[in-house]
């Protein structure tokens, strides 16, 4: 029996897919818990637009995160720390300041999206990397001056 399964399940089939499953199976255990539905010919349709509909959002999703990265690599955000002598700073600017920087601008940005490999421990301008999506990296300029 074709079935199209409505959720993952262990072993058989993931969301989405279309799969041959026994048919005592499908009658007796899938269909009672509501993980599948049989396969004809409307919930193929069905399926086939909902797929295509997901694939479009996921574009349009897509295309807002390049925009939000063009306009970070416009911006330099400034932040300001207490600093020693040759710039060295008294503790560092973590990626969670940089988020809360960014905050500032409406920019909503979780913290562990920042790459930053060590906390900026310097005065002056820094490059920093937010993966903003799958595929999709922002480059963000990170001026930090003396309080």
């Amino acid at each position: 029996m074709k079935v199209i399964f409505l959720q993952d399940v262990k072993g058989q089939g993931k969301k989405g897919e279309i799969k041959e499953v026994s048919e005592g199976y499908a009658r007796n255990f899938l269909l009672p818990k509501g993980v599948v539905k049989i396969a004809t010919d409307g919930a193929k349709k069905t399926l086939d637009q909902q797929v295509a509909s997901a694939q479009k959002k996921k574009e349009e999703e897509k295309n807002e995160f390049k925009a939000l990265a063009a306009r970070l690599s416009e911006m330099t955000i400034v932040i300001k720390a207490k600093a020693g002598e040759g710039g060295r700073l008294f503790g560092a600017i973590t990626s969670k300041q940089i988020a809360e920087a960014l905050e500032a601008h409406k920019i909503t940005i979780d913290k562990r999206k920042i790459e930053l490999e060590d906390p900026i421990r310097v005065l002056g301008v820094t490059k920093v990397t937010v993966k903003l999506y799958p595929d999709v990296k922002g480059t963000v300029n990170v001026q930090v001056v003396e309080e």
